[in-house]
C-alpha cells in the first residue's frame, strides 16, 4: 500500500501524462478543450475520470439537487440513449439512482476499462488510449446534442 504522498505523486504523475497525451486532441467543435475538466456547460453535470485501484471508469454524472429537475434530465437522457449508444463503442451503463459518500443521490451513466491497473505503470498507455477513444466519442455525442440538456434546466 502506498503512502498518501507517494499516492499523491502517482496521481499527479498519471495525470500530468494523460494532459500531455490528449493535448492536440480537439472537441468535436474544432476547438480546444480541458479534457481534464470536460466543460459540459450543465451546471451540475460532470464528465469524469476515475482511476483508481479498483476500476477505470469515464462517468456522466447528473447531481442535481432538486429531485423534480433530476428526473426530467434523465429522462430527456433515456430519449437520447439509442443516440448516445450508438456513438459509444463500448457498452454504456446506467445507474439512475446512485448514492455518494455525502448521501446525496445522483445519476450516472458510466463506461468501464476492464483488466487493467492503474497502480500498474505498464497499463498506462492502455487506459490513457480508452480515456482518449471514449471521451472523443462521448464529445461527438455531447456536441451534437448539448442544447437539449442545456435548455432543459435553463
Amino acid at each position: 500500500m502506498l503512502s498518501k504522498e507517494a499516492r499523491k505523486a502517482w496521481n499527479e504523475a498519471f495525470w500530468a501524462g494523460f494532459k500531455n497525451h490528449m493535448r492536440a486532441c480537439l472537441s468535436a467543435s474544432g476547438k480546444r478543450v480541458n479534457w481534464i475538466n470536460y466543460p459540459t456547460q450543465v451546471k451540475n453535470t460532470y464528465l469524469r475520470m476515475v482511476c483508481d485501484g479498483k476500476q477505470i471508469l469515464l462517468c456522466y454524472d447528473i447531481q442535481f439537487k432538486d429531485a423534480g429537475v433530476q428526473a426530467i434530465f434523465w429522462e430527456q437522457l433515456t430519449e437520447l440513449k439509442v443516440v448516445l449508444e450508438s456513438n459509444m463503442s463500448i457498452p454504456t451503463h446506467w445507474e439512475p439512482q446512485l448514492v455518494n459518500n455525502e448521501g446525496q443521490t445522483f445519476g450516472r451513466l458510466f463506461w468501464q476499462l476492464e483488466n487493467a491497473n492503474f497502480y500498474d505503470e505498464t497499463h498506462w498507455p492502455l487506459i490513457y488510449a480508452f480515456f482518449k477513444k471514449h471521451l472523443r466519442e462521448f464529445d461527438v455525442f455531447y456536441q451534437e446534442f448539448n442544447e437539449i440538456l442545456i435548455t432543459l434546466v435553463d
